[in-house]
């Protein structure tokens, strides 16, 4: 019964979600904030989670996953509306607009409501139940740490406008240096972050067909967004943008797990991430490396390249493309791909003998044998036609 009800009051919770992202969307335009990265990224993780968390409720009945990720669609939501309207009454409002610091500090603190609930998906997932009992703890350990960063920042920030209170990096409130007891709060968030990631690892060691390919979609999807973080880190990119770029694939990724949508693509999507990426990286290095040798012998070609030097260097490394691909991917196929890689070997090996085998009994078996390798069949028989009868010879006639 209760299920039922949760069920029908998903689509009016999306409904109400989604009406209150157009005042958003206009506050934000009076700020001059609409066209900002973290922005735009922020709402299309609201609507990716709000759409996949909505489809989840509906269409699998029981699995908590699907509320999960509505609750993540609508706190972002809302501290999406209170950072607007908060900052639209301290900047641009003529007048002090009712409840704006209210929202203001608000916004400060609530968004962490929306990540409080990344370790419980990452447990539950993809069939909303736990690998055994103990995994429980994980879940009460991110809720009550999250919870701790919640209440530190809040008191913190409480009253804002204040002293205490700066500009973001893209738009916000934001708190520097941020409280230590949400600093203590976050570092056990981090740990259940961990634990819960840990999960998904020993539940994908076991998993079989579906299952395991549903978990391969959601940490590939998760990469992204370990990648994000990396370049903040590596490359100073402000966290708000990087991280929040690489989420947006999370939703997408859920939905593609859940409804099994294609489902079986993702090792060939993987495969070509690596390769690709790999390939990438070593043609930039390649790329790079020969500017910085031309600067050293030529001198100025770094800083200000000659167009001979751009159009050898770019043609040097569009020639190494094909070669370099065929290499990375063979490597690929070798360390993460190693049932197509026996396959393509066993089929090479079978080629060569069938040049030189003329015994019609041995080759059925060697050709049973490949099959076998890479096909895998339940079973496989081999049925050759008998020869045709030769014609009888007409005798001659009386």
């Amino acid at each position: 019964m209760l299920t039922r009800l949760l069920t029908r009051a998903a689509p009016p919770v999306v409904t109400l979600s989604v009406i209150a992202l157009i005042p958003t969307v206009a506050l934000l335009a009076r700020l001059g904030l609409l066209t900002d990265p973290m922005v735009l990224g922020s709402f299309v993780l609201v609507l990716g989670f709000l759409a996949v968390g909505l489809v989840t409720t509906v269409r699998r009945v029981g699995n908590p996953i699907g509320w999960l990720l509505l609750w993540q669609g609508v706190v972002a939501g809302i501290s999406l509306l209170s950072a607007a309207y908060g900052m639209y009454d301290l900047e641009v409002a003529a007048e002090p607009l009712p409840g704006g610091s209210l929202l203001l500090w608000t916004s400060s603190w609530i968004w962490l409501a929306s990540l409080a609930v990344s370790p419980v998906i990452h447990v539950l997932f993809p069939d909303g139940r736990l690998l055994s009992r103990r995994w429980a703890g994980v879940i009460w350990l991110a809720l009550a740490s999250m919870a701790l960063a919640m209440a530190a920042i809040a008191v913190a920030a409480w009253p804002l406008p204040g002293p205490a209170l700066l500009e973001g990096p893209s738009w916000g409130p934001e708190l520097d240096p941020p409280p230590p007891l949400a600093l203590v709060g976050l570092a056990l968030f981090g740990v259940a972050e961990a634990a819960s990631l840990t999960a998904m690892a020993i539940r994908l060691r076991g998993a079989k067909g579906d299952e395991r390919e549903q978990i391969k979609w959601f940490l590939y999807a998760g990469s992204f967004v370990i990648l994000g973080i990396t370049v903040e880190v590596v490359l100073g990119v402000p966290i708000t943008i990087a991280s929040w770029l690489g989420g947006m694939v999370v939703p997408f990724a859920i939905a593609v797990a859940l409804f099994k949508y294609r489902l079986y693509d993702i090792d060939r999507l993987i495969n070509r991430t690596l390769v690709y990426g790999l390939l990438t990286a070593l043609l930039g290095s390649i790329y790079a490396v020969a500017v910085l040798v031309l600067g050293q012998v030529f001198g100025g070609v770094a800083s200000n390249p000659p167009s001979w030097a751009v159009a050898g260097i770019t043609l040097a490394v569009a020639s190494l493309f094909q070669p370099a691909r065929r290499r990375i991917q063979a490597v690929v196929d070798r360390r993460f791909n190693r049932r197509k890689y026996d396959a393509g070997k066993t089929i090479e090996a079978f080629s060569v003998r069938l040049r030189d085998e003329l015994d019609l009994d041995a080759l059925s078996v060697e050709l049973l044998s490949a099959v076998d390798l890479t096909v895998s069949p339940t079973n496989a028989s081999l049925w050759l036609r008998p020869p045709e009868p030769s014609a009888p010879s007409q005798g001659s006639s009386r």
